[in-house]
């Protein structure tokens, strides 16, 4: 019982984030997206592209399935903001963000709460019999953190 309260927990609050950031950039428009955050810093339109592309990329990692948006890799996580050419449209990266979230959603919400507590893909089984508390849980408290952090940023946009 306490292990599926737990992942109840941790799963709001992961939900509740995402929500946030979802309300955050539906209320942002393409120019106030577009803009840095700070001078010399990322711009939002990157942390959108960021932020979909590390959430997809959380599919293999918790063994769910392969990435959505492969394309997003390259640019949005190898590739620090303003050196990557701006090839996709803010209408594209708003799509990706929201399909990369809806899939991922219904995903994270079909595992039990033994599964939650096995090892992710970036483990090894020997690794992983040491250290438990590294396991697919612990994945989505990061990321909620992640997106928290990016979350702080983001608000910075809004006039």
């Amino acid at each position: 019982m306490s292990d599926q309260i737990m992942t109840k927990i941790v799963l709001s609050s992961w939900h509740s984030t995402v929500k946030r950031t979802e309300v955050l950039f539906d209320s942002l428009s393409d120019e106030e997206i577009g803009r840095e955050i700070v001078p010399n810093r990322n711009r939002g339109v990157y942390l959108l592209g960021h932020l979909a592309a590390v959430h997809d990329m959380m599919l293999p990692l918790l063994n769910l399935g392969e990435l959505q948006f492969p394309e997003l890799t390259s640019s949005f996580i190898r590739t620090p903001d303003n050196a990557a050419t701006d090839t996709l449209t803010i209408e594209e990266l708003r799509q990706f963000w929201k399909s990369s979230n809806a899939n991922l959603a219904k995903q994270l919400d079909s595992l039990s709460p033994t599964e939650w507590l096995e090892k992710h893909t970036s483990i090894s089984e020997e690794d992983f019999a040491k250290e438990p508390h590294r396991n697919k849980l612990s994945v989505i408290v990061s990321r909620t953190n992640h997106l928290s952090y990016h979350l702080g940023q983001l608000v910075l946009l809004k006039k």
